[in-house]
């Protein structure tokens, strides 16, 4: 009777054993396999800088300067996107309604584009505006007809020709094909926003700084 008694705890025992074990080794792995993921690819953009040194890929060498391109171009949508719809209550002008409604389409366009090719380079994104370009969305929220029609303006023309020289720069000397490719595609989506925006005779000096 004690034999037959005992047996089943030491059984039992010897099951709860083993299923601490196993589940020390799935906890084990699976902080091995976290470790793996951070540490394998590129850190999260703070404010639209990106981490990380020159990786090889099957277009050419990726470099720092190649992924800041594709952030820069991807925050310049996460603001402009909804500065254009905003423009479409706030805006006096309708030249300005209208060309804030294009530039939001093509920055749509253009964000799509700028997701597809960093998913393929894998290169992290941000998910929102840097704060100079929330202070700016802030701005022109407490502005309405006339006055936020200037403000679109030249917030966004100046925006632009910033962003313009970055990918011009990056569509200069980057190694990487699928970059060079990119930015070509981008420079034409921005110089048509900067014509766009000066076609409202709206632009000063100071937006061309």
């Amino acid at each position: 009777m004690k034999n037959s008694y005992g047996m089943p705890n030491i059984a039992m025992v010897r099951r709860m054993g083993r299923g601490r074990v196993l589940l020390l080794l799935a906890a084990a792995a699976a902080l091995i396999a976290a470790i793996v993921v951070v540490l394998g690819r590129p850190a999260a953009p703070a404010d639209g800088d990106p981490q990380g040194g020159v990786v090889q890929t099957r277009w050419g060498p990726l470099s720092y300067t190649d992924r800041v391109l594709l952030v820069k171009v991807r925050q310049a949508g996460l603001w402009e996107m909804p500065a254009g719809q905003q423009a479409q209550q706030r805006a006096a002008s309708p030249r300005v309604k209208e060309v804030g409604d294009t530039i939001m389409e093509q920055h749509m366009q253009l964000d799509a584009d700028t997701r597809a090719t960093a998913a393929k380079l894998n290169v992290i994104l941000p998910n929102q505006p840097s704060v100079q370009q929330k202070t700016w969305l802030a701005e022109m929220s407490n502005k309405i007809g006339a006055d936020y029609d200037k403000t679109f303006v030249l917030r966004l023309r100046a925006a632009h020709g910033k962003v313009f020289s970055v990918i011009a720069q990056v569509r200069a000397s980057s190694q990487n094909s699928l970059i060079r490719a990119f930015a070509e595609r981008a420079l034409r989506f921005v110089n048509t926003h900067m014509t766009l925006l000066e076609s409202t005779g709206l632009v000063t000096d100071s937006a061309l700084s």
